[in-house]
């Protein structure tokens, strides 16, 4: 639980005081990026560094950030964001397509380094438990494996593993698996078991198990707190 909501930084860990990260989220922005890249608009890159580190796991694409924030070029755009991921702020994460082209023009998400720095510089991060659980997930795989996707046709699957030109597994996660969301989140599932011919799937939860077959599919529910163990 506090991991969840605190993240992993040693120092605030041990005094607990949300300048430390306020002032971690600022020397990333204005010392490795700005100072770095000559960049002098702080004020841009600060807003949209704060923009994506609080809508982790939901679609953007380069021109709605262009757009949002009134910048001249989708280009510059582009540089900031990977200016972002070269500080190990934010991390990209694409839509799964078999054409690598298609996959460079679609919607990305992306997820933020830690909890607890979202948490700290987003007043709108700590309100989605979802979105949170999403990210420490992400953080999770991303230690194990490179190609990490998420899968959308009809529905959406939160993550797929790609190993050797294969797609390995699928997973979704959601912070409350009842009967608002079941329905949700097995359709997602299954389309992406369906597409990829795997035999089982995950659903990551905060804190419920269950195991199950749907349509010969077997699903586990683990939660968060045994798979991350």
């Amino acid at each position: 639980n506090d991991y969840f909501y605190k993240g992993g930084f040693p120092e605030f860990l041990k005094k607990e005081s949300p300048l430390i990260l306020h002032g971690l989220l600022s020397d990333i922005i204005v010392k490795d990026i700005a100072v770095r890249f000559n960049i002098k608009n702080v004020s841009i890159l600060n807003k949209i560094a704060i923009f994506l580190i609080s809508n982790v796991g939901k679609e953007f694409s380069y021109n709605s950030i262009k757009k949002m924030f009134d910048i001249k070029s989708v280009q510059s755009v582009i540089d900031y964001v990977s200016f972002f991921e070269n500080a190990y702020l934010i991390f990209n994460v694409p839509r799964f397509s078999y054409s690598f082209k298609q996959q460079q023009v679609n919607p990305k998400k992306s997820y933020s380094i830690d909890n607890g720095l979202s948490n700290n510089n987003s007043a709108s991060f700590s309100k989605d438990n979802g979105k949170m659980l999403e990210n420490l997930v992400y953080l999770s795989l991303r230690r194990k494996f490179k190609e990490i996707f998420y899968f959308q046709q009809k529905k959406e699957c939160d993550f797929v593993i790609k190993e050797k030109d294969k797609i390995i597994q699928a997973i979704q996660v959601c912070f409350d698996f009842n009967d608002e969301t079941k329905e949700r989140e097995i359709d997602g599932l299954l389309e992406a078991l369906k597409e990829f011919k795997l035999k089982s799937g995950l659903i990551l939860t905060y804190n419920q198990e269950d195991e199950f077959k749907i349509d010969n599919y077997a699903v586990k529910v683990v939660p968060m707190w045994k798979w991350l163990l």
